[in-house]
């Protein structure tokens, strides 16, 4: 069994000139309303943007032009709550069609480990070994099921939440405003997803501030 930490990747906007191009593209649209396309200069969705999502409430309708795609390696208990965020597209790892007894997965099964587990915690080292075992008894039993049989989608049943899965995620940039919002910014939200999520919202306040920068985290 292997044990690997949580990461995210922005598969687009990439570089710099990709979030430029979103961002005016947000202005472009968002100044046909008052048709006003001739104040446009080099930076001026800056101010535009921002003065958009000043309003009460905010017109968030228009940055829903710029559009963002991120793959996350996490772990199922993440994804589940991920994928109640209804304005989005998703493809991920299926555990129905993955056989992790095959070589491409090292014949093995991998976990994420819960960023809750800090070194040098009162109680964590005998919670980390507890966890540990948990996810190796359900790696024996899963590959057991498949040893006498079983197809992945039936063996699937006995695999930890903790189980590594890749997610890739498309949403536009009124509704990443929203899973930020929920999932990096209140702290009300599962330490995990935080772990994950609050590096990315980082990322995107730098690249992009005039639709990103909600404040810091709670």
């Amino acid at each position: 069994m292997k044990i690997v930490e949580q990461s995210y990747e922005i598969w687009y906007p990439k570089e710099p000139s990709d979030w430029l191009r979103e961002s005016r593209f947000i202005e472009r649209a968002g100044r046909i309303a008052h048709k006003s396309e001739g104040k446009i200069t080099a930076d001026s969705f800056k101010a535009f943007i921002k003065m958009l999502l000043s309003m009460v409430p905010p017109h968030s309708a228009v940055p829903e032009f710029g559009n963002m795609i991120v793959s996350f390696i996490t772990d199922r208990g993440i994804t589940h709550e991920l994928v109640r965020h209804r304005l989005c597209s998703y493809v991920q790892e299926s555990t129905r069609y993955c056989n992790y007894s095959k070589d491409k997965f090292g014949s093995e099964i991998t976990v994420i480990k819960p960023s809750t587990f800090i070194d040098g915690e009162e109680g964590v080292g005998n919670q980390y070994f507890l966890w540990k075992h948990g996810c190796e008894k359900a790696e024996q039993i899963y590959m057991g099921m498949l040893n006498n049989g079983a197809t992945p989608q039936k063996a699937r049943s006995v695999l930890p939440n903790s189980l590594k899965t890749e997610i890739v995620v498309k949403a536009n940039f009124t509704e990443w405003r929203h899973i930020f919002k929920l999932r990096a910014v209140s702290k009300a939200a599962h330490p995990d997803m935080r772990a994950l999520m609050i590096p990315l919202y980082n990322e995107c306040r730098q690249y992009c501030p005039e639709v990103f920068d909600m404040g810091d985290p709670e």
